[in-house]
Parts: C-alpha cells; structure tokens; sequence
C-alpha cells in the first residue's frame, strides 16, 4: 500500500466515523433518556405507593378516633340517664296497688334498657360474680353463708360499660 492509499483509506474511515460516531452518540443519547424517565417513573410509582399508604393510614386513624369518640358520647350521655335508671328500678321494687301504673314504669323501664343495649351498653354482672376492681367497687365485706369468698354477695348498684369502657362500677359487698 502506498501513502496515498493510506491517506485515502484514513479519510474514508475518518468521513465514516463520524457519522457511526453521531449515531452512536444519539443511540447512547437516547438509553440515557430512558433510563432517566425510567427512574423518574419508578420514583413516582414509589411517592404514589407512599401516598396511597400515608392515606390509607389515615383513613384508618380517622375511623378509630370517629369510633372512640362515639363511644365517649355513648358514656357521657348514657352517665346522665343512670340515676334515672335507677329510680325506675326502685319504682319496680316498690309496692304499688295500681297495676296499670306498674305495667307503665316496667314498659318504660324495659324500652331503656332495649335503646341501652342498642347503643352496646351491657350491665356488669355482679351478684355471684367474682369480685373484679375493674368492674366492682366494693364498700363492704359481709359475711355469707350462701357465696364463696371474694365474690360479690350483694348489689347496691348496678354497673354499666360498653366495650372494656367502664360507664358506672356496680356497687357491690364481697363475701368473706
């Protein structure tokens, strides 16, 4: 091979590799452009799974509180209407000779106990029960003959709760 061929065939190489140089560049261009909107996508996936559990978690904080604040009108409303209770319940107890008037007391005491009981009110158990300070609060010990010890031998007042909520502790004497 001459100069001259050299010479020629190096310009022919040099006139070719611009071009593939030019190709190569917008190929290398355009593998980076994807994979920068690729990682762009994948970083919005991620702030979109993030946001969907953040509100998520959200949703589910909202309903606990809505929940536990329905259950704290449920006890502060229900706490008013105790005594009321109560006195329908000394009205049961006490001797009447007018039958109707009875009958009336014990229906309005039987719907108060029905909407209660609507509402999750449940009375605590007591008479017989064991003794439980979470539930009782016990103003006397009694000796009984009938009750084992550390159970409730008597009730001066009944409790009330809904849930695990106490609303009222049923008074109450634990036998000895």
């Amino acid at each position: 091979m001459t100069n001259e061929e050299e010479i020629e065939k190096t310009a022919d190489i040099s006139e070719e590799n611009p071009a593939e140089e030019a190709e190569q560049t917008e190929e290398t261009a355009e593998e980076n452009e994807a994979d920068k909107v690729a990682e762009e996508l994948s970083a919005v996936k991620e702030q979109l799974v993030r946001t969907m559990a953040e509100y998520d978690n959200f949703r589910k904080r909202s309903q606990r509180e809505k929940d536990a604040l329905r259950t704290d009108i449920i006890v502060n409303v229900t706490s008013k209407f105790l005594p009321v209770m109560d006195n329908l319940e000394r009205a049961l107890s006490a001797e009447c000779s007018d039958e109707n008037y009875k009958n009336g007391v014990k229906m309005i005491y039987d719907s108060f106990m029905e909407t209660l009981k609507n509402f999750g009110v449940e009375e605590i158990e007591s008479d017989g029960a064991e003794f439980s300070p979470n539930l009782h609060q016990a103003v006397q010990k009694i000796p009984a003959e009938d009750v084992e010890s550390g159970k409730v031998a008597k009730t001066f007042a009944k409790g009330y709760k809904i849930g695990d909520k106490v609303i009222r502790f049923a008074v109450v004497a634990v036998a000895e």
